[in-house]
């Protein structure tokens, strides 16, 4: 409820319009007269005033104060009469009676009231037809303008809401448009890495597992460790891919058959898929060391896993870019607030340089960041080696 209203829905703005109301009738009542008119007294003053109490409830009931106001006005002409306008009382609620939509009652009624004072004023009076016209057609052109102005603006207001609705229909679907877009383009995406990347994936799987299957035992077990490096690995991916390919199809409202729940993408892996991964890189050619400083506690599952892929892409890119041989060195900090994540490829000085990528990994490792509510920064040392440092929360901030 309105804090400036009173009860039954009445506001000062109302009584201001009472007032003013009552204002003019008063003069009217004053300066009112004619044949057979009633003595100018008190009670004539009172009774004009009680034709506009019924205004403070116009709000609530505009067409039940419309007929009030003219049962009032009718009993005024009744009991004192005095030859007053009826518009100063009605217009107001025949104004409001329009504006609800009570078209037919907001002209039927002053056109009644107007046409028994014509009558009236016609019978008892000497004056001529034209000139009992010529008095009354004031109050009809404030009658006219009371009904077209609150239809005009009952007409504006209806225009307004329609609007606000085709717009939010409009909106809504322009969302679903852009819902079903993206679902599409999900399932396109899903059906290219299933043909291409999964299929290259379970090819190199078990070609490395034929691979070893015929290397015999006394060869160089270099090779042999490097087969399972690569049988290992190109396994692990193909589940991982198997996994993002099952929530690209469940997202995209695709039934299939993957039967992987969504969040399933590989959302359960973290720093506890630390040591594999170390075992993974160093068997491929570049030794890895890790080193925890601080006391080790559990994370927030989104903070874990964006904690383990920065590690994955950090070291895969020390795999792809760095020359062969190349150590690397991670570093876990735990601080009470956060935990800071460091990889850095040792180069010898004589080596060359890196050999520059496209940067997307790096994006993607600061969007992985950022949506974890953390930060991160890469870029070459002066030696010419790469350093990663992601700061990430060890609590998940949640909104207010």
């Amino acid at each position: 409820m309105d804090r400036k209203a009173w009860p039954l829905g009445i506001r000062p703005g109302d009584l201001a319009i009472v007032a003013v109301v009552i204002a003019v009738i008063e003069l009217n009542v004053a300066v009112g007269g004619g044949y057979g008119a009633a003595p100018l007294n008190a009670e004539a003053y009172i009774l004009g005033a009680v034709v506009a109490l019924p205004l403070l409830l116009r709000r609530r009931w505009p067409l039940p104060v419309l007929l009030a106001t003219f049962a009032l006005m009718s009993l005024y002409y009744i009991v004192d009469r005095r030859n007053i306008s009826p518009a100063p009382a009605m217009s107001v609620p025949v104004y409001d009676a329009a504006l609800a939509g009570y078209l037919a009652w907001a002209i039927g009624v002053p056109m009644l009231i107007m046409t028994m004072g014509l009558i009236v004023v016609g019978v008892f009076s000497n004056e001529g037809t034209v000139a009992v016209l010529a008095d009354f057609l004031p109050s009809f052109a404030i009658f006219i303008l009371a009904v077209a102005l609150g239809e005009v603006i009952r007409g504006r207001r209806a225009l307004t809401a329609e609007t606000g609705r085709r717009l939010a229909l409009a909106a809504e679907e322009r969302g679903s448009e852009a819902a079903r877009l993206l679902a599409e383009e999900r399932l396109r995406i899903a059906r290219e890495l299933h043909d291409t990347v999964a299929h290259s994936m379970a090819t190199i799987t078990v070609q490395a597992g034929s691979a070893l299957h015929v290397l015999s035992d006394v060869e160089n077990e270099q090779v042999r460790d490097a087969l399972v490096a690569i049988r290992e690995t190109s396994k692990s991916a193909l589940g991982e891919m198997r996994a993002v390919l099952g929530q690209l199809r469940s997202d995209s409202g695709d039934s299939g058959d993957s039967g992987v729940p969504r969040g399933a993408a590989g959302s359960d892996l973290g720093l506890d898929r630390l040591p594999e991964l170390r075992a993974a890189v160093t068997a491929a050619g570049s030794p890895v060391t890790v080193t925890i400083e601080g006391k080790q506690g559990p994370l927030p599952s989104a903070v874990d896993h964006a904690a383990y892929r920065i590690l994955q892409e950090s070291l895969t890119n020390v795999l792809r870019h760095a020359t062969g041989g190349t150590p690397a060195r991670v570093c876990l900090r735990y601080e009470p607030e956060t935990v800071t994540i460091t990889v850095a490829n040792d180069r010898d000085a004589a080596a060359p340089a890196l050999t520059p990528g496209t940067g997307n990994g790096i994006r993607g490792m600061c969007e992985r960041a950022a949506a974890a509510g953390g930060t991160l920064r890469a870029g070459p040392r002066p030696d010419g080696s790469f350093l990663v440092t992601a700061t990430l929360p060890r609590q998940v901030a949640h909104g207010g």
